[in-house]
């Protein structure tokens, strides 16, 4: 299967904690999963196949709940093509100094 891009931005609303301990142990488990993955200003961007994708989207939901998360709005974007892989480097490697 084709390697696809999945922007994930996770925007919960908690009790107590700060929103970014959350954010921050999504990230976590994002790491955790061994994908190639980067971290940006607004959404983490993850390489994976559209199966892992849409299996990591559940994850990362049911995820956010076991923190003090009491609402949550996950904003996906999925980028494909049909022939090829679509990855992280061909998109910002020029970029990196």
């Amino acid at each position: 299967m084709k390697k696809v891009n999945l922007a994930i931005q996770v925007l919960p609303t908690t009790k107590q904690s700060h929103p970014y301990f959350v954010i921050d142990k999504i990230i976590e488990y994002i790491a955790n999963k061994n994908y190639n993955y980067i971290v940006c200003p607004f959404e983490t961007v993850v390489e994976c196949d559209l199966n892992q994708a849409i299996e990591l989207i559940r994850e990362i939901h049911n995820e956010c709940y076991k923190y003090d998360v009491e609402s949550l709005l996950i904003n996906i974007k999925i980028h494909s093509r049909k022939e090829s892989n679509v990855t992280i480097e061909e998109k910002i490697g020029k970029y990196k100094v």
